[in-house]
């Protein structure tokens, strides 16, 4: 057993974007979860979940390791001053990105079409973006400042556990309003 667990410690530190990609697996999922929890769902929606696990492993962990990668090259110090710049470049360049690749990707794993999936962009990007901008930096100067760089990716998927769980609720109203809208 202590093999396996040192064959895959040793994958992870070859591939470092493995270990987002496994807590992503597991921590948006889990936020899709909490959602339904919190919002009283009679039955949990696992594909629902499945889809959050899907995108936060496959997209989120590795376009995420990229940005780190881009913005360690950029701003290779671990001061302060280094670690507000790139909060602020990641506001302006990754975050909007990965916004709109969320609610895009996430309403096509919903088998909506390309038309539905801009639409639910357009109405859903701005509020999510907004809170994003008050929450991300700070977390993010934190991350650049205090946090080893082995273990950035699995820091911020652990503060995912909380976004993804919004993000699980932005999705959840519009599906609640669909819903009540189909059913009059």
């Amino acid at each position: 057993m202590t093999t396996v667990f040192a064959r895959i410690v040793k994958f992870s530190i070859a591939y470092p974007v493995t270990r987002g990609m496994a807590s992503y697996a597991v921590i948006w999922p889990t936020g899709c979860l909490i959602q339904q929890l919190a919002f009283g769902d009679e039955k949990f929606d696992f594909a629902r979940a499945a889809r959050f696990g899907l995108f936060g492993a496959f997209y989120v962990a590795p376009t995420l390791n990229a940005w780190l990668t881009v913005a360690r090259y950029l701003y290779p110090k671990n001061d302060l001053r280094s670690a507000i710049i790139k909060a602020l470049l990641e506001q302006v360049t990754y975050s909007p990105c990965a916004m709109v690749s969320f609610y895009f990707g996430m309403s096509l794993l919903e088998g909506k079409t390309v038309e539905e999936a801009k639409k639910e962009v357009e109405k859903k990007f701005l509020p999510t973006y907004q809170v994003g901008v008050a929450v991300w930096p700070l977390l993010q100067v934190f991350n650049y400042t205090m946090i080893p760089e082995k273990n950035r990716i699995p820091f911020v998927s652990l503060c995912s556990l909380a976004w993804s769980s919004f993000l699980a609720y932005m999705n959840h109203c519009s599906v609640k309003k669909e819903n009540m809208l189909t059913n009059k």
